[in-house]
């Protein structure tokens, strides 16, 4: 039975059947993997190889995957790591560490990361820019490890404007000033990061996949209007699966006139650029990441 020999329920390994014929293997084998530990560093405090440097020697083997990403070997707790308490480091995936310098916010820009907890991505905004971010997530409990992760980070100059709302309920919390760039990192199934959180497979249902990927199109919708003429909006979810990624967007394009895609493309470890929209997952020496899907979307004057 393909759910036995995959440890994937049917409707998953059939939905990746369809849309990935030639990896749907290679896509279940990496979700029963163990997930590496990968490290940002903070760009305001050191560099990739001055931190590998100081894992050396220390003792703990690391290897350099991108920009600001580190692959530690073997995982161990974060206060064990030299610089975690300073804010050298966070915790974070490869291809997340994508959505800050693929949207590259600029200082001074106002920047909306509109489903922001815990803060992964909007404290990357912040190393990237001195910008004006607001961090915008309907839990407002979870806006707590936002907070938490700006201080620790040494951020606190450039802390955010916390906000907790609905995304899709302009009205309750925008101020009518444009924002110059929008990140939407939207709630989904989840299906890129399977060997994170091995659960999300037996969790979800197929029926899950319409309502999320309603639940997106509300909120790309609801947020475009917030968008300056000239602005992007950059759409990622953690997601492969084509109905919460090249689905949504194909839809938001055919009804929104003044709406762009621009091509995104990116060097992973020293090779030439590539484009990026479906990162598969991925787990080799040089390239070890989750799924994810991203999208570019200029408002257009």
């Amino acid at each position: 039975r393909p759910e036995a020999r995959w440890n994937h329920p049917d409707w998953w390994i059939a939905q990746l059947r369809r849309e990935y014929p030639e990896q749907w293997q290679r896509i279940l084998q990496v979700g029963n993997g163990a997930p590496p530990m990968t490290l940002r560093t903070n760009r305001l405090r050191t560099t990739a190889d001055e931190y590998r440097t100081a894992l050396v020697a220390q003792g703990r083997g690391a290897r350099r995957i991108g920009e600001q990403a580190i692959v530690l070997d073997a995982p161990c707790p974060v206060d064990a790591l030299p610089g975690w308490r300073e804010g050298f480091i966070s915790v974070q995936d490869a291809a997340a560490q994508l959505a800050a310098p693929l949207l590259a916010p600029r200082d001074g820009e106002r920047v909306l990361d509109a489903c922001a907890a815990p803060g992964g991505k909007a404290t990357h905004l912040l190393e990237l820019a001195d910008c004006e971010l607001t961090a915008l997530d309907i839990d407002e409990a979870r806006l707590a490890s936002v907070r938490e992760n700006v201080e620790r980070l040494g951020l606190a100059a450039r802390a955010p404007k916390l906000v907790a709302a609905d995304a899709r309920r302009l009205a309750d919390w925008w101020d009518g000033a444009a924002f110059d760039r929008i990140l939407v990192d939207a709630p989904c199934t989840g299906s890129g990061i399977v060997r994170r959180h091995p659960d999300i497979r037996w969790l979800r249902r197929r029926s899950d996949l319409a309502t999320l990927a309603r639940r997106q199109a509300e909120i790309v919708r609801a947020l475009w209007p917030a968008l300056r003429p000239g602005g992007k909006l950059l759409y990622t979810t953690c997601s492969v699966f084509r109905e919460e990624g090249e689905s949504v967007v194909a839809r938001f394009l055919s009804e929104q006139p003044d709406a762009a895609r621009l091509a995104l493309s990116w060097r992973f470890d020293g090779a030439a650029e590539e484009p990026v929209s479906v990162l598969l997952p991925t787990a080799t020496p040089t390239r070890d990441h989750d799924g994810f899907f991203y999208a570019l979307l200029e408002k257009r004057p």
